[in-house]
């Protein structure tokens, strides 16, 4: 029998590197799993990951780009279920993730009518999409999953392929010579872009010319570790990384000072308060308010979406490239420096603040655990091929603040998009993607209870596939949606609105040991190190429910008078919390400051 324009689909998926999926079923995509089912019978097919609900499919495959650096592929049907994908398809569009989503829809005949679940999918996703396509005809196939897959890989973000139920089932012929057919190839385009040499000259003269260089860092400047540790020892450079960026430089590097802004460093700050030179590689970093002052700092920003060159910064020189192979080409034309003053400063700070962080997390609150001494401990026992993901609540500050990923280890989170909680979507495709790898999981219990509880089913479904079945979920339990709550005080001086803030308490240990994992309630702090250290060392899916205070205050390392007035406004307002807010912030301000001191005083 001929095979089917399904078939012909998942051979060309094969062909493209595609070995794992993530789908969810329905009548428009009906003939297309089918065809998933036959292949899989024959021993040739695709790994399907059927998760709880088709916005995780595509969160996760977003995620399986962002670990494997692959192609991510989710399946979904028609109308609704194509449409729960929308979020998942931002979180790789403004990540910069390749990701091709394969759409049903309703037959060839009903489109424009409005019938059952017909929708205009191709207009629905254009914004989010840097290519959306319905296949109308066999012949068209190939150029449209073609073009999907180099669009996705060239332009760094999600291409919608829309495959209606009655093409799905026809007849897929060999293409003819003839005008009209493309006969496409199933080759990926080369993406090591390098500028020309006058261009890296001009960057290099730059570089060479300052005396206070820092280099801020981002995801896409992974793979090119080396370089960039190798251009900073030249240069004397200090390196900040951006939050998604975290792992692209070890934590040891002793003048690497971890992430800027509002869940960042204060020597992060200070090398940009004091930077003369900028030198911004794979990042978009979005908030310019924490870059140098414009005419403070000379800055060179290298990047393979040129569209984002001197966007948040005025740049002098802007070099569309690869990091890895514009670094390489770069090196060479630098000029070693012998002075490491700067150097030698942004390392000091770094150790005073590990200090700061280190006695904020022994600070004990009267009203919960202190959530930075969980997060602190288990950065303490990582192993060396640890995996972390984090939602974007305050747990994403606890993540900036205290975990320190070193070399081949990874960590990752939905980035400009902020999707909170993608924390579990992203945890369980890193499972897949690595499955001998130990797998944590940070998670607040707001986005536990929105994406995370179900993906607890999935990990119970697939979990006899890992070789390691090694994973902890860490959720952060404070009845609240703390991150919100604190910038209802911060940023507009409200105070905390029950009715859009409380969560409804849960039993989640209960629910992790309902479904045969292992669930441990934390309810004191020192029942923190016992349970973290039992969780990474049981071969087997760990939730530590951890009674954490809600009245802890994200705090910036440098507040500004706008965040003081504000918070004292929600504060003095009838904060519900507002005792415990004071009391909270006070003990954490106490112990930054007594290490400050000391720091001072040491000095």
């Amino acid at each position: 029998m001929a095979k089917t324009v399904s078939e012909f689909v998942i051979e060309r998926l094969r062909e493209w590197g595609v070995s794992r999926v993530f789908g969810y079923p329905g009548d428009g995509i009906g003939e297309f799993d089918g065809a998933l089912g036959k292949t899989d019978r024959a021993g040739d097919g695709l790994e399907y990951i059927r998760p709880t609900h088709e916005e995780v499919c595509a969160l996760m495959a977003t995620a399986h780009a962002k670990f494997t650096g692959e192609v991510g592929v989710c399946i979904a049907t028609s109308g609704p279920g194509a449409f729960h994908m929308l979020n998942g398809l931002y979180d790789a569009r403004m990540d910069n993730q390749s990701v091709v989503a394969i759409l049903g829809q309703q037959g060839l005949a009903s489109l424009g009518t409005g019938v059952m679940q017909e929708n205009n999918l191709e207009r629905t996703f254009a914004d989010v999409a840097v290519y959306a396509q319905t296949i109308v005809s066999p012949e068209q196939a190939p150029a449209v999953i073609d073009t999907a897959f180099r669009a996705a890989r060239v332009h760094l973000g999600p291409a919608v392929i829309v495959l209606p139920h009655d093409v799905q089932g026809m007849a897929m012929p060999d293409l003819p010579r003839e005008n009209w057919v493309s006969r496409s190839s199933a080759v990926a385009p080369s993406t090591a872009v390098t500028p020309p040499i006058d261009a890296l000259q001009a960057a290099a003269d730059l570089i060479n010319a300052g005396s206070k260089v820092t280099f801020m860092v981002g995801a896409g400047a992974r793979g090119a570790t080396d370089e960039l540790l190798a251009a900073a020892e030249i240069t004397g450079a200090g390196i900040i990384t951006a939050l998604r960026g975290k792992d692209v430089i070890p934590s040891d590097v002793p003048h690497h000072t971890q992430q800027l802004g509002l869940l960042g460093t204060l020597p992060s700050k200070h090398q940009m308060d004091r930077c003369d030179t900028l030198v911004l590689v794979g990042t978009n970093y979005p908030y310019p308010q924490f870059l140098p002052e414009t005419g403070q700092a000379r800055a060179v920003q290298i990047d393979l979406k040129p569209e984002q060159m001197g966007l948040r910064y005025p740049t002098e020189v802007n070099l569309w490239g690869d990091a890895k192979a514009t670094l390489t080409a770069l090196l060479p034309l630098l000029t070693r420096t012998e002075d490491r003053s700067w150097q030698e400063r942004i390392a000091e700070e770094m150790r005073g603040w590990e200090r700061e962080m280190a006695a904020q997390a022994e600070v004990r609150y009267p009203d919960g655990v202190n959530p930075r001494r969980i997060v602190h401990a288990l950065n303490a026992r990582l192993p060396e091929d640890a995996i972390v993901t984090t939602d974007v609540g305050t747990t994403a500050d606890w993540y900036g603040h205290h975990i320190r990923l070193r070399r081949g280890m990874r960590g990752d989170l939905s980035g400009r998009n902020a999707s909170m909680f993608s924390s579990m979507p992203y945890a369980t495709a890193a499972k897949f993607a690595h499955s001998d790898r130990t797998v944590v999981c940070l998670i607040g219990d707001g986005a536990f209870q929105m994406l995370g509880m179900n993906e607890l089913i999935t990990i119970k479904k697939y979990r006899s596939r890992w070789a390691n079945s090694r994973f902890v979920v860490v959720v952060m339990h404070n009845d609240d949606l703390s991150q919100v709550s604190w910038e209802m005080r911060t940023e507009d001086g409200n105070p905390v609105y029950s009715g859009s803030q409380d969560v409804e308490s849960v039993d989640y240990a209960g629910w992790a040991q309902l479904l045969g994992f292992t669930g441990v309630q934390v309810r004191s702090d020192d029942d923190v190190v016992p349970a973290v250290e039992a969780a990474l060392a049981h071969d087997g899916i760990t939730l530590i429910d951890a009674y954490v205070t809600k009245n802890i205050a994200p705090l910036p390392a440098h507040i500004t008078a706008e965040f003081a007035i504000n918070t004292a406004k929600a504060l003095l307002k009838g904060d519900p919390h507002a005792l415990g807010a004071i009391v909270d912030s006070a003990e954490g301000l106490i112990a930054e400051q007594a290490e400050r001191v000391k720091g001072t005083l040491h000095r």
